[in-house]
């Protein structure tokens, strides 16, 4: 029998087991450990950056065919509301579960030539009475909404003999169709010349201005070789940016 407070061989012998098995254990715990690591190691900064910008672009996409589009206002006819150089957001799934109202600013495909889009703002609904008398838009019989930055430019009121844009009707919309003006009334060719927008060529809801450029004036003329006109376009473009660009209207809801 051993003596108490002595170690005996087969002590030793026991606790050295023991060592070996907790050190087997931990050398296993440490190769399992940098498996797990070199699994899932750290990425190149290259890649991440390419997954981020494969999402936006597939987001940015899904959102453009099935949600919003992008337009250009090209025109003063919706002054002071819109600008020409006006880039707006349009939602397309406006009108899926709903017709559009009254004061709404909508984008539709012209009815004299599908191939061109519009923006006006809706003003009369199907089976409403519009007339406009001396200028002033009557529905139903009633002074219509007065839009804050709509406006008249010309002081003349022109007879019906002579102009739809100053007198025009009484007409009543036709179901499944709505009855468009430009806010700035007397530069606007809308329903007052052209009749009706039916319900199938309204594209969307006009909802924020995401950017507004002044333009000079007369358009850019693309010469050959074209090269130089992009290069001059792009310089202009960097060069008039502060100046050009109306910040106080990016970001305006309609």
């Amino acid at each position: 029998m051993p003596l108490k407070g002595f170690w005996t061989r087969a002590d030793t012998k026991c606790m050295s087991d023991d060592f070996l098995i907790r050190d087997q254990k931990a050398r296993e715990t440490a190769e399992k450990m940098e498996e797990f690591y070199s699994r899932t190691q750290r990425k190149p900064i290259w890649r991440e950056y390419a997954e981020v910008i494969g999402i936006a672009l597939a987001a940015a996409i899904i959102l453009r065919i099935f949600v919003v589009s992008a337009y250009r206002v090209t025109s003063g006819s919706m002054e002071d509301t819109l600008f020409h150089g006006d880039y707006i957001f349009v939602n397309k799934l406006a009108y899926k579960y709903r017709e559009p109202k009254a004061g709404d600013i909508v984008v539709f495909e012209y009815p004299l030539n599908r191939e061109r889009s519009y923006i006006k703002r809706v003003v009369a609904l199907p089976g409403q009475t519009v007339e406009v008398v001396d200028k002033a838009l009557y529905v139903d019989g009633l002074l219509a909404e007065i839009f804050p930055d709509s406006k008249n430019t010309d002081n003349a009121i022109l007879a019906a003999e002579l102009s739809n844009r100053d007198n025009f009707g009484p007409v009543q919309v036709p179901p499944g169709h709505f009855f468009m003006m430009g806010d700035n009334r007397d530069e606007s060719q809308d329903s007052r010349f052209w009749g009706f927008v039916g319900e199938d060529l309204i594209k969307g809801k006009a909802i924020i201005i995401y950017w507004s450029w002044e333009t000079d004036g007369e358009p850019t003329v693309w010469n050959f070789p074209y090269i130089h006109t992009a290069a001059y376009e792009f310089g202009n473009l960097i060069i008039s940016f502060p100046t050009h660009t109306r910040w106080e209207r990016i970001a305006r809801a309609l």
